[in-house]
């Protein structure tokens, strides 16, 4: 099966917006935390609040997203579309 990293598709991603003339897709924190259930399920069987997710989260991006918003809104794996590594 052929896969691709993140970083690759994002890429990819954004040279076609911008080729097409559209700014770069934003996603609703429900949207977001969504995407992000998998790593947020990791995350926290390694014992991380999700205050700590929150916090790694806005250090390593612009998002500012709080740990309610996280619980609110984390989708538990039979709700996710997809696993993958």
């Amino acid at each position: 099966m052929k896969t691709h990293s993140l970083e690759q598709a994002v890429r990819a991603q954004k040279a076609l917006r911008d080729a097409a003339g559209r700014g770069p897709e934003m996603f609703p924190v429900q949207a977001f935390v969504g995407m992000i259930s998998d790593e947020i399920e990791k995350l926290r069987s390694q014992a991380k609040s999700d205050q700590d997710i929150a916090t790694l989260i806005s250090a390593n991006s612009d998002i500012q997203i709080t740990a309610a918003e996280i619980a609110e809104h984390y989708a538990p794996p039979e709700d996710r579309h997809q696993s993958h590594a």
